[in-house]
């Protein structure tokens, strides 16, 4: 029996975007539904879900939050899911030997929200697969790595308990009058990455990588990238270097000039030899 067609959910941009990568099971995609639709998340995004996509398993594990699955986006690669987006959090429960910061739960929602006021662009919550989570490609797209303070013997949560754990901190960060609460513990932690965009915008993840790929040419002509066996881990590197700088979009239009500028190597300038 066909479901019912699903409403669209309620618009709200401030919310950010949840990204699944290569879910295997329809029921946890729908169960993670589940759980965004209890915190006013509505906007999802799969990458390569295994099983394909629709999915009525999804649908029923969604328990009637239809207007998340139904209205999900399928994506070919982690670059376009998260190419319109400014700011995205992974989430991991590894350690990882990147240097990024490293933010709780709490504190990427106070971020997020600090970030919508600033009207710096959408952001993202990025979760990995079912087995092993997000690989190091991936986490080098994001802006930080947001780790949950857990039992550090058995540290794995599943997807929709993951969903639902940030989920709950980005909404309580919301209206102080609903039962959402502050307590003496919040806003005392210096984990903050202190983003800040005068006169522009934070770049979007479509522009560095954009920009990455422009640079890492450019490094392969002039044999930077050698050898072959190295080039994955220097080129993680360099985007790790980038993300760093939180560039605007101003930024990156820069840099890429100057690459270009190089590319074409030296010009003569008129009236000198």
């Amino acid at each position: 029996m066909a479901n019912k067609p699903a409403k669209q959910p309620p618009e709200n941009p401030d919310a950010p975007v949840i990204i699944l990568a290569e879910p295997q099971l329809g029921e946890n995609i729908g169960t993670a539904a589940r759980a965004m639709a209890n915190f006013g998340l509505y906007e999802l995004r799969l990458v390569n879900p295994r099983d394909g996509w629709p999915s009525e398993s999804a649908d029923k594990a969604a328990s009637g939050a239809l207007f998340v699955t139904q209205n999900a986006r399928v994506f070919e690669s982690m670059e376009e899911a998260i190419g319109d987006l400014t700011c995205v959090y992974g989430t991991t429960a590894r350690p990882r030997d990147m240097v990024k910061p490293v933010v709780t739960p709490e504190t990427a929602a106070r971020q997020i929200h600090r970030h919508v006021q600033k009207r710096e662009g959408r952001t993202g919550l990025m979760f990995g697969r079912e087995r092993w989570g997000l690989n190091n490609d991936e986490i080098a797209l994001c802006d930080a790595i947001c780790m949950a303070p857990v039992n550090p013997q058995f540290a794995s949560l599943n997807i929709a308990q993951a969903v639902l754990l940030l989920g709950y901190e980005w909404f309580k960060q919301g209206d102080p009058e609903t039962l959402g609460r502050r307590t003496e513990f919040d806003s005392q932690s210096g984990e903050d990455m202190g983003m800040a965009a005068k006169g522009t915008r934070p770049a979007t993840k479509k522009e560095l990588i954009g920009f990455f790929e422009h640079l890492e040419g450019a490094l392969d002509e002039s044999g930077f990238l050698w050898p072959p066996e190295k080039r994955p881990n220097m080129v993680r590197n360099l985007r790790h270097m980038f993300h760093r700088l939180q560039a605007t979009e101003q930024d990156i239009r820069s840099l890429r000039g100057i690459v270009a500028s190089l590319s074409r190597g030296p010009l003569r300038k008129s009236g000198k030899e």
